[in-house]
């Protein structure tokens, strides 16, 4: 059961609440209740609760001001505002202190038990999650104090060439392990993008990343003593290795690229985590097993071109990168922005994507082409509008990239802008003004304040001459662009989302659910209710 404080400063609503919920159906128990935020606060201390079902206006201190306590002292609080104003102030002030859900009074019983089964999902994983990592951390402290890492450390001298071949070997035959073949190859095994996976401070992610390594090396070990094929181990670095021989040198490249599959979709299967494996090459004896390992560790860096979760084998034989092959693609680029083709624009960018994926080009190799083309871009965008920029951080993130699909992607973000400026700019002056005040409806119609005079001040222009060009522009007077994009926006959320009819209407730019229904059946013909019915909601 998860502990439930409820904060309101009307008894009745806190009474009734408490009354008709089935709190124990929904898997929670309601341990408590208090008339402001203040209270509720020396309740916390007292009383951690999983739960606070809070109201905005109180005395003393009030819900945004409980939210903020929260936050900054019980992160691990889940916090839900019901409340009966849906200030846009109020609704930021709800995400900057991560409260999980706001709900506009009257709130009945079923819509508050679908509020609470949601975070009741939430926090049921967040609790399997913890008790995953509980279980890892006892089995690593155990790990740490047991004979794998002796033998692990014992490998990885052996490996890395570090120690006598003949005293290593010497040394894991004392443990039981035997390596004995005709040919041996060496693989390294690498969690991809780790810090993105889960996030964190630097301490969290350290021990966090060791316990995940714990779990790739126990997979790992186990597929290959299942296929009696060799022994995984985990470096210094947190990397694990596996070591693989045979006596059957003609079918090693087979199963050792079988095994490595197995054990990625089974660390996926286990963990979701994704796994990139570098095959290193062929050696006929241990005392070379150095050069298997430095070949394995160098192939690891073709991870940038060839993305997440791929495997690599220092046995394929590579194309050649000559970008002199790609220099005919940037006059390509520069001739499809320059007549605004956008289509063509995109096919060259693809192909570079595809010519350095191929060729497993590496980061700083592929960053210097990157670079120019950014540079050809911005100077293509430039001839016909000067206020176009390449920003710093557009360079920073395109060169700090993860992989090429990652940059690509970015370049693609910032072509596509610098394509939309000098098309924009070879318009005429009110056409270009119409243009910029659709793109300002566009990202600011959720604004219920959103009128002709905040328009006018972003344009700096007066309202009759921006009445008097827009309608010229687009043929629709102001009013009727923002209706237009605020139903389709609507008809996007009826369609796509579980969304109440109320959350929508906050959601496009109306203040009054009532008053949004009137707008949608006068634009559509059909009430919210049963456009959403009639496209399969």
């Amino acid at each position: 059961m998860y502990k439930v404080l409820l904060v309101d400063d009307e008894i009745l609503v806190r009474k009734a609440i408490g009354k008709k919920l089935e709190w124990n159906q929904l898997g929670f128990e309601l341990v408590g209740d208090c008339e402001n935020g203040k209270d509720a606060i020396e309740f916390v201390k007292e009383h951690p609760v999983d739960v606070v079902l809070t109201d905005i206006c109180m005395p003393h201190i009030d819900g945004m001001g409980l939210s903020k306590w929260l936050y900054e002292n019980c992160p691990q609080t889940t916090i839900i505002i019901f409340s009966g104003y849906s200030d846009f102030e109020y609704a930021k002030q709800a995400l900057q202190y991560k409260v999980a859900e706001y709900i506009l009074k009257p709130v009945t019983a079923k819509e508050l038990s679908e509020v609470l089964t949601r975070i009741r999902k939430k926090l049921d994983g967040e609790r399997k999650q913890e008790q995953r990592l509980d279980t890892l951390s006892r089995a690593y402290r155990n790990y740490t104090k047991n004979e794998s890492v002796i033998i692990g450390k014992a490998l990885q001298r052996l490996v890395q060439g570090t120690q006598d071949t003949m005293q290593c070997l010497q040394e894991l035959d004392e443990f039981g392990v035997r390596i004995e073949g005709s040919a041996f190859r060496v693989a390294a095994v690498d969690i991809d993008l780790y810090a993105e996976w889960k996030g964190g401070n630097e301490g969290e992610l350290k021990k966090e990343s060791a316990l995940m390594a714990f779990v790739v090396e126990n997979v790992s070990g186990e597929i290959v003593a299942e296929h009696h094929a060799g022994i995984a181990y985990r470096d210094s670095d947190n990397r694990i290795c596996i070591l693989f021989w045979t006596n059957r040198p003609n079918e090693f490249r087979r199963e050792v690229e079988e095994i490595c599959r197995e054990i990625q979709e089974n660390v996926y299967r286990a963990m979701k985590l994704c796994v990139s494996i570098s095959i290193g090459c062929y050696v006929d004896t241990p005392d070379l097993l150095y050069q298997s390992y430095e070949c394995a560790a160098e192939a690891l860096k073709y991870r940038y071109s060839r993305g997440m979760g791929a495997i690599f084998d220092c046995e394929e034989k590579l194309c050649e990168a000559d970008f002199k092959d790609l220099s005919g693609e940037l006059k390509k680029i520069s001739l499809a922005i320059r007549s605004g083709d956008k289509a063509k624009m995109e096919e060259h960018l693809d192909h570079i994507e595809t010519w350095i994926r191929e060729r497993m080009v590496g980061r700083n190799r592929a960053w210097g082409y990157l670079n120019r083309l950014l540079h050809v871009i911005h100077e293509m965008v430039k001839e016909t509008d000067e206020a176009f920029t390449l920003p710093e951080d557009v360079i920073s993130s395109v060169a700090s990239a993860y992989s090429i699909k990652e940059a690509m992607k970015l370049v693609r973000q910032y072509a596509a802008k610098g394509m939309e400026a000098r098309v924009r700019s070879g318009q005429t002056s009110g056409e270009r003004q119409a243009a910029m005040a659709l793109d300002y409806i566009r990202e600011h119609y959720g604004n219920s304040e959103l009128g002709l005079n905040q328009i006018c001040e972003y344009l700096n222009i007066s309202t009759s001459r921006f009445s008097s060009i827009f309608k010229e522009a687009t043929g629709m007077t102001f009013l009727e662009a923002l209706s237009n994009i605020r139903m389709e926006k609507a008809k996007q959320l009826l369609c796509q989302t579980k969304l109440k009819n109320y959350e929508i209407a906050e959601k496009v730019g109306f203040s009054d659910p009532h008053y949004f229904s009137i707008a949608f059946k006068k634009a559509t013909g059909m009430t919210p209710k049963e456009y959403a019915r009639e496209n399969g909601r």
